[in-house]
């Protein structure tokens, strides 16, 4: 099947012919199109893969849906956690305690270091799964998650591997715990000798750097009984799916237990980052903006330089809409190949990136950003949306130069040098 008239043309026309120039231009504004969009795809990229990272790490420390006891003694048991259980998407159901204390490692000699790092204890049941969902996970020889945390005599205990370093701890070594506990209602601290029984790395700054995993029932012995933040975390296959389970929840649980998820706990946060991505969106939308100039030029030295075959065509009978239509097929072309370009050199920058982990953060740093290297996700429906951008950018930048382009005059045409 032959092409349409015009689109032969502006094919001919994009490959050029004896004049340097317009090849030389029609090159600059494709490299012009590809480098804006490369630069669209790699900030898209960080964007998701930050939001993206950020949110898979907060899921992995908290779980994707909490239930809060509201009555004393309330306990998730029985026929609702039954219920909850065999909730499609549900992997788990479990109990965790919360804690505050302090943590210090043995100075030479076995005398205590001076001062201590404050550090957030979580309770967790490691024969029940609790110690899933910490990322990479490396425990000491002889540790069984199964048959608890316990090292040699010493309760056990997991840290965070930025913890760890600042501790200069390694597998095995004895530390000294300080806990927060209440003893009839009254404040008390109470000291623990426990043993590093393994290290964890979620990726996440804030955990990496300041949490601890114990034995629940041991936390329990330290807080002084049910006195510390107890809660129930619902893990899910799909965190999609956690406002639907959170519902579900609060309509099994009642009002004995406030049921929160993710999204709620941190939609504030979400949402700026969400509108964060939009404004940079656009803001880097003004590189495309910029370039596609290159293309509207490359459009007006063509028209200049074709202008006797404007004037031919137009006697021969070619009309007006033709003409325009000549041109723009001309000038979304090389849009189109620029956006191609971009496209593709975007998505290999971003992967180059994540791979091997190019861009990281210092401790210092990473605290504050909370991850420790940044991720670029590229994703379909953000190369659309860059894709469509620039080609509806290329159009507008295109009409001018082929409106003027079906005006000339075939007599002034062929009277052209």
């Amino acid at each position: 099947m032959s092409w349409p008239l015009e689109t032969e043309i502006a094919w001919r026309f994009l490959r050029g012919g004896r004049s340097r120039l317009l090849d030389g231009t029609a090159r600059a504004a494709l490299l012009a199109t590809a480098l804006g969009v490369t630069a669209m795809v790699v900030a898209m990229a960080l964007m998701t893969g930050y939001r993206e990272d950020l949110q898979a790490k907060m899921i992995r420390g908290h779980a994707a849906v909490v239930a809060y006891p509201l009555a004393e003694g309330a306990a998730l048991e029985g026929e609702p956690r039954r219920l909850l259980e065999a909730e499609a998407g549900v992997t788990a159901v479990r109990q965790v305690l919360y804690g505050q204390g302090s943590l210090e490692a043995p100075a030479a000699g076995g005398a205590p270091a001076a001062g201590g790092l404050e550090v957030t204890l979580r309770g967790v049941d490691p024969e029940m799964g609790g110690l899933a969902e910490l990322g990479r996970l490396r425990l000491a020889p002889g540790v069984e998650p199964a048959a608890g945390l316990a090292l040699d005599g010493l309760p056990g205990i997991v840290l965070g591997s930025e913890l760890a370093a600042r501790l200069d701890a390694g597998l095995g070594q004895p530390l000294r715990l300080m806990v927060l506990g209440f003893d009839r209602g009254r404040p008390r601290f109470r000291y623990r000798s426990v043993r590093v029984a393994g290290l964890f790395t979620t990726g996440f700054s804030e955990f990496d750097r300041s949490w601890t995993v114990l034995e629940r029932r041991e936390l329990e012995r330290l807080v002084g009984g049910q006195q510390g933040v107890a809660l129930y975390e619902i893990a899910l296959a799909d965190a999609g799916r956690a406002s639907t389970v959170a519902e579900r929840a609060r309509r099994i649980l009642g009002e004995e237990f406030l049921v929160t998820d993710w999204q709620e706990l941190n939609s504030e946060l979400f949402t700026a980052l969400r509108m964060q991505q939009v404004a940079l969106f656009f803001v880097l939308g003004l590189i495309v903006l910029v370039s596609n100039f290159n293309v509207a030029s490359s459009l007006v030295v063509l028209v200049r330089e074709r202008l006797r075959d404007i004037g031919v065509l137009a006697t021969l009978g070619l009309p007006p809409a033709r003409l325009r239509a000549l041109f723009l097929w001309y000038g979304t072309a090389l849009g189109l190949a620029g956006t191609l370009l971009g496209l593709g050199l975007g998505s290999g920058v971003a992967w180059l990136l994540t791979e091997f982990e190019l861009i990281r953060f210092d401790p210092e740093v990473a605290a504050i950003y909370f991850i420790s290297s940044v991720p670029f996700r590229v994703r379909l429906p953000a190369l659309a949306a860059v894709a469509l951008f620039t080609l509806a950018v290329t159009l507008v930048a295109c009409w001018l130069p082929a409106r003027k382009a079906a005006r000339v005059r075939p007599a002034s045409a062929l009277r052209y040098e």
